[in-house]
């Protein structure tokens, strides 16, 4: 599409100025203060993906900016962006039928080229004004860490391994060869007094520190831990592990009671990065 021709199917954001602030100058200071906030991570190896919460960014900023940091200025052409869906449609996965999604920092273009060729393999389903939040909500993170980049969206409803398998694969085959990143869009438990849930995080995140998609997934499966995006993180660790990573590091971890001071009923989030470790 020439510069001369905008985009004209772009997706409404249902969320800005609600989760996040709908100035753009607001939108930008505040991404940019959870990012500088946040300690930069020692990564011996090449970045391939990170797991970030989707919460208003009051609550889950502060985590995701210790994810975000890790990728400033990276030179990255596409973002396989996957999340769960909190809407049932008659789908396994959906993606969005716009050309781009907006926000108050600008449209970001979506690959449909490679949706296209996913859609081949997995089964997606692309939808109109869908209300999810767990995809845009990283949107400005990722505008304000790499710039301009293609997105790749996809809401899981299925969330067992078996999906996970087989779209964590077929994304890496996409990926192979490109400038690209795989984010995963997850909250952990929800609603669990403090203690309860620390405990609860703990045995999600373990499972995803010792780089077990399998184990995310059957850590809720026997209730052990909670992830409202456990599908989106088994992808992503599977997808990167088949692009080359091989470790798994915890970057934060908070509640929402850290922000708002009720620890009676507190949500989790969490932060991770993947990556292809090199010896030192």
């Amino acid at each position: 599409m020439s510069d001369t021709q905008p985009l004209r199917n772009i997706r409404p954001s249902p969320i800005a100025g609600r989760w996040y602030p709908g100035n753009a100058d607001h939108l930008a200071a505040s991404v940019d203060a959870y990012i500088d906030a946040a300690d930069s991570p020692a990564i011996q190896g090449r970045l391939v993906g990170l797991l970030a919460p989707h919460a208003g960014h009051r609550y889950s900023g502060p985590v995701a900016g210790h994810a975000f940091t890790a990728i400033r200025n990276l030179d990255i052409d596409v973002v396989a962006l996957v999340g769960p869906s909190h809407y049932d449609y008659p789908a396994r996965v959906v993606t969005t039928a716009h050309d781009a999604y907006e926000t108050p920092l600008g449209t970001v273009p979506v690959d449909h080229a490679a949706l296209d060729v996913l859609r081949q393999t997995a089964p997606i389903d692309p939808i109109r004004k869908d209300p999810e939040h767990s995809i845009e909500i990283e949107l400005p993170f990722l505008q304000r860490t790499l710039g301009s980049f293609r997105v790749i969206p996809l809401a899981l409803i299925d969330q067992s391994l078996a999906l996970a398998e087989a779209l964590g694969h077929a994304l890496a085959d996409i990926l192979r060869d490109q400038k690209a990143l795989l984010v995963a869009s997850s909250d952990l438990s929800h609603f669990y007094p403090q203690p309860l849930a620390e405990k609860l995080d703990q045995t999600m995140l373990d499972a995803v520190k010792r780089y077990d998609p399998a184990g995310v997934i059957q850590t809720e499966e026997r209730g052990q831990g909670f992830a409202c995006g456990r599908g989106a993180i088994a992808t992503v660790m599977i997808a990167a592990q088949a692009l080359g990573a091989d470790t798994a590091q915890i970057v934060n971890y908070a509640t929402s009671g850290d922000v708002t001071r009720d620890y009676e009923q507190v949500v989790g989030y969490g932060a991770a990065l993947f990556y292809a470790s090199t010896s030192v």
